[in-house]
């Protein structure tokens, strides 16, 4: 199969805009809001939602990193995590944080940002937002914000491409090679 293009980078940043505005209506505004970015494309991802926030609101909305790797239900299997660096900006005690992520598949690593996320303080409310829903859940997670729904096939794969890291935005679809999922499209 190959590369077929979900989302152009007009369609990208449309469905951003559309998100930040969301997150805004919802939230009756910006205040202790807190983005946390699922490393790594929900990263990038989190700081164009705050920027695009500032420039609707003109509220900074603090961004964070968070690496779910020692959180994750698989690292007892043998998987060996490659760990990085978690940044969360101050506590999230009585926050709201909103958890961003570039893919929902099955929902484990949100299960496992959540679980991250609650050694950081007891926030207010735990939301969150995607760029892509895929379908396929295995755990009861729901994402409040999305940019797109796109149901797949279990052997195709959802690759987010952003400009921070591979010099375009776009969203495409693809193949999975058997038995293996690649970046944007893995949990």
């Amino acid at each position: 199969m190959p590369e077929k293009v979900l989302l152009s980078a007009d369609e990208v940043l449309r469905a951003m805009r559309r998100i930040a505005h969301e997150i805004v209506e919802r939230n009756r505004g910006a205040q202790d809001l807190v983005f946390v970015g699922i490393m790594s494309r929900g990263v990038p991802i989190a700081k164009r939602l705050a920027a695009l926030i500032k420039e609707f609101e003109g509220a900074d909305v603090p961004v964070g990193s968070l690496d779910i790797g020692l959180y994750r239900d698989d690292v007892l299997q043998g998987a060996s995590p490659q760990l990085r660096k978690t940044d969360i900006p101050g506590n999230l005690q009585g926050k709201r944080v909103i958890l961003v992520d570039d893919v929902l598949y099955t929902g484990r690593t949100i299960r496992a940002a959540m679980d991250a996320v609650m050694d950081f303080g007891r926030p207010k409310a735990v939301q969150l937002a995607v760029l892509v829903d895929r379908g396929h859940r295995e755990l009861p997670i729901r994402a409040d914000y999305v940019g797109k729904n796109v149901p797949t096939a279990q052997q195709e794969e959802v690759q987010v491409k952003l400009k921070e890291s591979d010099g375009l935005d776009q969203v495409v679809i693809v193949e999975a090679a058997s038995g293996k999922q690649g970046p944007g499209g893995n949990q």
